[in-house]
């Protein structure tokens, strides 16, 4: 399996003018391209293959107009003509039916706010002894390594995101082998009170980083709509801005990732509902719906148990998992949002809603799980007419003044 492993890096003032450079060239060399092969189709001509670009490419580095495209290593060109094919294949394996919908390669902008260029080993970086990335033409960058890399990478991508921060991304052939078995298998019910609910009965509560920094967000914002557009002003409170999102961002995938990774450790099945997230993304709970990131969450479980030698069961969105009794498996019927535990008319057990949900999914996937663990309490039951019992003594009454509470 292939991993992407990033690391934060750390250029000098002239190396991000050398990596503004690369940037710069890798664009224009990739809308040149598209620009060639868009108007070759408008003609009615044949489509410009890879080699065609490629000699074009040659050929502009000669003229006076593209000349300043040899200030770059030429690898960092010949890779963006190989990301316009990657697009181009994706544009019609959509259009095939192989993978979601997606639209034509486009043209890339100078004021986009992420930007990246790609050195494979023929370029001849490396890592050097110090530990630093050693790349051609823009010379050694420092890297924050937080872990080792599992084999020697072949290709490194350099990425400046829109907060101005740069990673280095490796993408490595690994294999780490399966976890030690075990005999626990769960189910999980994904919601927004409570960011994960498991069949066990554990509730995890939903951190929702974007609404705790709405203030800070709010108050970035207004000072960046303030700023005269096009000064240096207005860009660096968009960089503010920027790096308020990316420090949210970063909290809600730190989080995910030790979440999916406690799971996948304790666990040898694990079980969750296919969800419509852009269905629910359309509605009044939009906001907080991106806010949990289920789908990256549901990504990273599913990588996680490939990785790591255990199941993943992804079950049908219409799987009445709500409306069915998970101690006598009858349906009850649909029941508005707002309840959040019921009774069954049938066995009349008491059921968390959230709980009994995540019980019945790890049933759909076909795993045998416990009813227990749903929280269910027994109905009442009478007690037979013979059967002695005790009263309850009867409480005095008091009003709201006598016990130190307010009555209204």
């Amino acid at each position: 399996m292939q991993l992407r492993y990033c690391f934060r890096l750390y250029p000098s003032t002239g190396q991000r003018m050398a990596l503004a450079r690369a940037f710069g060239c890798a664009r224009v060399v990739f809308n040149d391209a598209l620009r060639a092969r868009e108007t070759t189709r408008g003609a009615g001509l044949p489509f410009i293959s890879s080699g065609e670009l490629s000699k074009q490419l040659t050929s502009a580095k000669k003229t006076r107009e593209r000349a300043w495209l040899a200030e770059v290593s030429s690898v960092v060109l010949q890779q963006s003509l190989r990301d316009l094919d990657a697009a181009y294949k994706n544009f019609f394996d959509s259009l095939k039916g192989k993978r979601p919908r997606m639209g034509p390669p486009r043209f890339k902008s100078r004021k986009d706010t992420r930007q990246s260029v790609r050195f494979t080993a023929n370029a001849g970086w490396k890592i050097t002894p110090g530990g630093k990335i050693r790349l051609p033409k823009v010379g050694d960058i420092s890297v924050k390594w937080s872990r080792t890399l599992p084999s020697a990478p072949s290709t490194v991508t350099v990425v400046k995101d829109s907060a101005g921060r740069y990673f280095a991304s490796f993408v490595i052939e690994t294999s780490p082998g399966p976890l030690p078995g075990t005999e626990a298998v769960i189910g999980i019910d994904l919601g927004l009170t409570h960011f994960a609910i498991l069949s066990d009965g554990t509730k995890i509560d939903s951190p929702r980083f974007l609404r705790r920094a709405e203030k800070k967000l709010k108050k970035a914002q207004q000072d960046l709509s303030r700023k005269t557009k096009g000064s240096k002003n207005r860009d660096k409170a968009r960089i503010k801005v920027a790096r308020a999102h990316a420090r949210t961002g970063d909290a809600r995938r730190e989080f995910h990732h030790q979440l999916s990774t406690k799971i996948i450790r304790e666990n040898q099945a694990v079980a969750v509902e296919d969800l419509a997230v852009r269905g629910l993304a359309r509605t009044r709970l939009a906001k907080s719906v991106h806010d949990a990131g289920w789908s990256a969450f549901i990504t990273m479980l599913e990588y996680k148990a490939a990785l790591y030698g255990r199941t993943f069961h992804r079950i049908g969105r219409f799987e009445p998992t709500s409306q069915t009794c998970s101690a006598c498996g009858i349906k009850d019927g649909p029941k508005p949002l707002n309840v959040r535990e019921w009774t069954c008319r049938s066995c009349g057990a008491v059921l968390d809603r959230d709980v009994n949900a995540a019980v019945n999914i790890a049933k759909a996937a076909g795993l045998a799980v416990s009813a227990c663990g749903a929280r269910v309490r027994p109905g009442l039951v009478p007690a037979q007419r013979g059967e002695t019992g005790t009263r309850p003594k009867p409480q005095p009454v008091t009003t709201g003044r006598q016990t130190g509470i307010s009555a209204f």
